[in-house]
């Protein structure tokens, strides 16, 4: 197109003269009806013009030619040796990446001759066939390394519209149909070396805090204190010292460490070894002492990366502390996450939610709870219990259920077929949406993850958002809430609720068909209190019980039918040992087993009774999911394994919910994670 366009403007150029004689003509036409005589007199002019023009152009024809041959073949001999000169290595491929031509540069840096026509992935392995497809629809940069010297290749299409007569750029032009592909190598070695170095030598920033300073404190001798605390600061400065780091104690139990970013990936390599060596500290100390660390880094701005460490230190105690908690801008790094929760004794955090719960409610017109989806036994009770707060103030409170199990229907129809209580108690997502105003008070309870709530909906119609949740957090969660209370070490939603309770009024009322649906969640989550049961959780279940709640009205309730109970046993007895330690089973249920992952959560516990076993996994089928359901004792952590599929949980209790795959690619999927945490050392058998 470009040579089309100057051969177009060269014949305007040279075809000048006869526009002029052609207007010329038409002049003397023109005077010949004025003044014939003047009209010869111009004629004649005209003639003798033109044949001086043609004569000219004929004895000056061959000179031009040979002055247009010369420029054009000068012109292009310039061209030519600027490539074949050209500093930068510089090579010519076909459309399938076969090398048609290299300048100089480029034959001293692979070694080769300037007949070497072979592919180019023979030489760079990066550049690979759909990288060159990929050129030849748009531009492309590729970043290669060669002999130690790292390049950016930049690829770039060229329009071979017409054939390159007469050069040897190009050796069998017939072949090239889709044109060419240039390549240019720009030596980025020094310039990546460079930004290496002002990384490496980049500040982060940790806050590292110890989990329960005050409850091993306070069991130690006054005079040992003062050597288990020197003891303690010996550990954290003698370990990254080793990184020069800068180590100083903000408070009695909070530390700033800074140091540069070169040495970050050794204490990753070594899995923050510090966090297992504290908890091996004893001064007359019964407990183990436990440091949560978060870490902030993947910003410029020394500002941006504390509030990233003040995210990540949030993040790790929110998890259950005992952990590190690495955040990288908008990415997110566990360690350490292996431990056990720490249970902490005092409720003067309970005391402050609940209050500060009491004012959101009291300034809202109506409140709106929902759990996750296929609400089990302890996203009811809680839903229940704010039931109950709410009525306290006055303030009307629906919950929203769109799928009633079978295991949860008696616990429903405890409320439904009583006339005390309002029709609209339980409504469906439709009507929450309907209802969602922006005076509404929207609480989710038993989950912390947006995907996972039962009206996903209500989170982006209404910012007035409470969390009250036992599970740890991970990556999704749900955005800006106005009062999060997130407590990992809490065996239930149901257990954190009733704390509320009892500093959410001087008094509350709360009836015994109230007492025992909140008693039930904490029931079914601590598998009758052998699972995550510490001094609160029977603290609340106290609480309950002189409330009204009844034992064996709840046994009663919770009760299941015949289907049930050999859908339960048909899975434990086709479960399969993994490892010698994990039982994995499957779950496809027919038409008859109305609440199928209940029923593979029930397994999972089962499966724990047997000898050997450490941990168990249920896979189970149901409206075109696979829900996993997974439990342990206390050797395996079972959170970070569902975590890795996209789920998420407690220490010994989680789970996971997987959409577009197979029961067995799932179960593949689960075995190969498995796999992969022994051999990084996550899991330890």
């Amino acid at each position: 197109m470009e040579a089309l366009k100057y051969r177009n403007r060269l014949k305007r150029y040279l075809r000048f003269p006869l526009y002029m004689l052609i207007i010329f003509l038409i002049g003397c036409i023109i005077l010949s009806f004025v003044n014939p005589k003047a009209a010869g007199l111009t004629l004649i002019f005209v003639l003798v013009y033109g044949v001086a023009c043609f004569a000219y152009y004929k004895a000056n024809l061959k000179s031009f030619k040979n002055t247009i041959i010369e420029y054009a073949v000068h012109y292009g001999t310039v061209q030519k040796e600027l490539l074949k000169n050209f500093r930068l290595p510089y090579v010519l491929l076909d459309s399938t990446g076969r090398i048609m031509w290299m300048n100089e540069e480029f034959c001293q840096l692979v070694d080769k001759n300037k007949t070497y026509n072979k592919s180019i992935t023979s030489i760079f392995s990066e550049i690979t066939r759909e990288g060159i497809d990929h050129a030849k629809d748009d531009n492309f940069d590729i970043h290669i390394e060669y002999n130690e010297r790292k390049y950016l290749a930049c690829l770039q299409r060229l329009d071979m519209t017409e054939p390159l007569q007469g050069s040897n750029l190009v050796a069998n032009m017939d072949e090239v149909t889709d044109g060419l592909v240039a390549i240019i190598l720009f030596d980025e070695t020094d310039i990546q070396a460079t930004k290496a170095k002002i990384n490496d030598q980049g500040m982060v920033m940790a806050l590292l805090y110890v989990d329960n300073y005050d409850e091993v404190f306070d069991q130690v001798e006054n005079a040992k204190r003062s050597m288990l605390l020197a003891l303690l600061d010996r550990k954290i400065n003698k370990y990254f010292g080793e990184a020069d780091a800068i180590v100083s104690r903000l408070e009695k139990d909070k530390y700033l460490i800074m140091f540069q970013h070169k040495y970050l990936k050794n204490f990753e390599d070594d899995k923050f070894s510090i966090v297992e060596d504290i908890t091996g500290i004893k001064m007359g100390n019964d407990k183990d002492i436990t440091v949560s660390i978060g870490i902030g880094l993947g910003s410029d701005n020394y500002n941006q990366k504390a509030q990233y460490a003040h995210v990540a230190i949030d993040l790790a105690l929110a998890r259950g502390g005992c952990q590190v908690v690495v955040k990288n801008g908008q990415d997110v790094s566990y360690y350490g996450t292996h431990g056990k929760e720490v249970e902490r004794s005092t409720r003067v955090k309970a005391r402050v939610k609940a209050q500060a719960l009491r004012e959101l409610m009291e300034t809202r017109e109506r409140i709106i709870v929902m759990g996750h989806n296929l609400s089990d036994a302890d996203c009811l009770g809680a839903s229940v219990g704010v039931f109950c707060a709410g009525r306290e103030i006055g303030k009307p409170v629906n919950i929203v259920i769109d799928t009633i199990t079978s295991s949860m229907r008696p616990v429903v129809e405890s409320f439904t077929e009583k006339g005390e209580y309002p029709d609209d108690m339980f409504i469906t997502s439709e009507q929450a949406l309907n209802l969602c105003n922006e005076n509404t008070l929207i609480m989710v309870v038993d989950t912390n993850r947006p995907s996972y709530v039962e009206c996903p909906g209500l989170l982006y119609k209404n910012k007035n958002i409470v969390v009250i949740d036992h599970h740890r957090q991970v990556e999704e969660i749900i955005e800006n809430p106005i009062l999060s209370y997130i407590e990992p070490y809490a065996s239930s939603a149901s257990e954190m609720i009733a704390e509320v309770l009892q500093y959410f009024a001087e008094k509350i009322n709360i009836n015994p068909t109230e007492a025992d649906c909140i008693y039930a969640g904490i029931l079914i989550d601590t598998n009758n209190f052998m699972t995550k049961t510490g001094v609160r959780t029977f603290e609340a279940a106290a609480f309950l019980r002189r409330n009204g709640a009844e034992v064996t009205r709840v046994r009663k309730m919770l009760r299941e039918n015949m289907e049930t109970y050999k859908a339960r046993a048909e899975i434990v007895r086709n479960a399969a040992v993994y490892r010698d330690a994990f039982a994995i089973a499957e779950c496809e249920p027919d038409g008859n087993l109305e609440s199928p992952t209940v029923v593979g959560a029930q397994a999972a516990n089962e499966l724990l009774n047997i000898v050997g076993i450490k941990a168990s996994f249920v896979l189970t089928k149901y409206m075109d999911k696979i829900f996993i359901s997974s439990r342990s004792i206390d050797e395996i952590d079972v959170q970070s394994i569902m975590a890795r599929l996209g789920g998420g949980g407690h220490v010994n209790i989680a789970g996971a919910q997987i959409q577009n795959r197979t029961l067995d690619e799932v179960r593949e999927d689960l075995e190969a994670t498995i796999d992969k945490m022994l051999e990084e050392g996550e899991i330890r058998l």
